[in-house]
């Protein structure tokens, strides 16, 4: 059983905030407010465009109600506390009562869940654990209870994309938003929801443009980004990927193993063979790259960039409180610009492989 809010662990913040008023507007713009995340992250382009995206995005394949318990539920699972509360205290605002929230995470089976909604919590937790990964089996299985193949496809990106914003609150442990959580579980928000739900739902944020296939499939695991065909969030992760590759903070071969390590843990041999065809652009042999995966080192990175490969194993499967101290050593030794970084390809790797399900 996943933890409880109450339960989960958290440090101190390893990234401060930084101010950035442009920046700060264009999130109101499209999220309706500026969070603590965003305010970390702020110093990484694609970081910070990859997490506001993530918030901003509205479902057009599911429904709301399925998007809103999935993001508690995927949350939950990877034991962040930061995403666990606020979605907590953005489902009260919303109105879902306290008994409804409490049963979501402890029990799926309760009466006011149909058997879709039963199978789409077991879903959620299956491919945020990942122990193993859902495979295209249980694709199928949705699919046959009645859900629109577009809908699974959606499923899979939103819980792969909570799992990336997931990781950024845990890896940076971005302190929790208590003032909103202290509001949505007063009187005040109980008497002020109706209101918030009607200035909520006023507020439309900008959603993708929708990309064909084609342009998908061009660029770093466009194998993977192309399965998402037929859904404007799929650029959501087009985006991500060309900026964390174009990013010059750290070395491309850096972070090509980097995924390459996230996707041996998880046992993907699709998302593994993309990486492979990054590293050998940077003309690593196979003979490399298998030692590298063997032993998470190699004599082709530098002193400091040879960290990110042990510690990016320990990002797929953790305990957040030793993550997270593992993370602050990290900190130490290659500094705020880097740190963010490695923390951003950690978080869109382990979101990148869980959604290579939909091929396997």
């Amino acid at each position: 059983m996943a933890q409880l809010l109450d339960q989960i662990e958290w440090g101190q913040a390893l990234l401060p905030r930084v101010a950035n008023p442009s920046w700060e507007a264009e999130v109101k713009r499209r999220a309706g407010t500026v969070s603590e995340i965003d305010r970390r992250v702020a110093p990484s382009p694609w970081v910070r465009e990859l997490c506001v995206a993530t918030t901003s995005y509205r479902p057009v394949a599911i429904s709301q109600r399925l998007y809103n318990i999935g993001s508690l539920v995927t949350a939950q699972e990877n034991s962040c506390r930061y995403c666990y509360g606020a979605n907590r205290a953005y489902m009260k605002i919303l109105g879902y009562s306290e008994s409804f929230i409490k049963h979501i995470e402890q029990d799926a089976t309760f009466a006011e869940l149909d058997d879709k909604e039963r199978a789409f919590i077991a879903f959620c937790r299956s491919l945020a654990r990942s122990r193993p990964r859902p495979v295209k089996a249980d694709y199928d299985a949705l699919v046959a209870l009645g859900f629109a193949p577009l809908a699974v496809s959606e499923m899979a990106m939103m819980i792969a994309l909570g799992c990336f914003f997931n990781r950024i609150g845990i890896l940076i442990a971005c302190p929790p938003e208590h003032g909103f959580e202290r509001v949505a579980n007063s009187l005040l928000g109980r008497v002020m929801g109706p209101v918030m739900r009607v200035a909520m739902s006023m507020h439309k944020p900008p959603q993708p443009v929708m990309l064909d296939a084609a342009t998908l499939a061009a660029g770093p695991f466009g194998t993977i980004v192309a399965a998402l065909a037929g859904l404007p969030g799929a650029s959501i992760f087009r985006a991500g990927l060309d900026g964390a590759f174009a990013s010059t903070v750290l070395p491309r071969s850096a972070k090509a193993l980097m995924f390459a390590v996230v996707a041996r843990t998880l046992g993907c041999r699709i998302s593994e063979a993309e990486a492979r065809k990054l590293l050998a652009v940077e003309n690593f042999s196979d003979e490399e790259i298998d030692a590298a995966l063997l032993t998470l080192r190699t004599p082709r990175l530098s002193q400091r960039d040879a960290q990110l490969l042990p510690w990016v194993r320990n990002t797929v499967y953790y305990q957040t409180a030793a993550v997270q101290k593992q993370t602050a050593a990290l900190a130490v030794e290659i500094g705020e610009a880097a740190l963010l970084e490695a923390v951003g390809v950690a978080a869109l790797a382990n979101a990148t492989v869980r959604l290579a399900m939909l091929l396997e």
